[in-house]
């Protein structure tokens, strides 16, 4: 088993999309182990999004994930990073694939739903972001 992040974003949130998100996760074999509702503070967006901060859209990005209330999620279940990659479909949601969660509730490739950890070394960075480890273990 292997556990990954997912964010639903802003947009999400806002739309009153996340049961829905959350759901399609669970269908599609993901287990929650953590979960989290807040509002990401300017200084937390940068500093989980530094990896982009010399990239041209890390402002916006920025902006747009403390634009409203963030849900955080822990996921487990086999090639979990994997998984998650292929049930968000691709970051640009005029390029994702039927079904998947960004091209159902995503709407421009910054506002397209949910963040995933793109490997396992970035999951446990991530996870650590917002889970304590004795918060996962406690879920098990």
């Amino acid at each position: 088993m292997q556990t990954t992040l997912a964010i639903l974003k802003p947009d999400t949130v806002a739309a009153g999309n996340a049961g829905k998100v959350l759901a399609h996760l669970e269908k599609e074999g993901f287990t929650i182990r953590g979960l989290r509702v807040l509002h990401l503070t300017d200084a937390q967006a940068k500093a989980f999004y530094e990896v982009h901060k010399e990239r041209p859209f890390y402002g916006s990005l920025v902006e747009f994930m403390t634009s409203g209330p963030v849900i955080p999620v822990a996921l487990e279940r086999d090639e979990a990073v994997t998984q998650l990659r292929k049930v968000m479909g691709a970051t640009d949601v005029s390029k994702a694939e039927d079904g998947t969660i960004r091209k159902l509730y995503g709407t421009s490739i910054e506002r397209n739903a949910i963040h995933g950890s793109d490997s396992p070394e970035n999951a446990a960075i991530e996870l650590a972001f917002f889970f304590s480890r004795a918060e996962l273990l406690a879920a098990r």
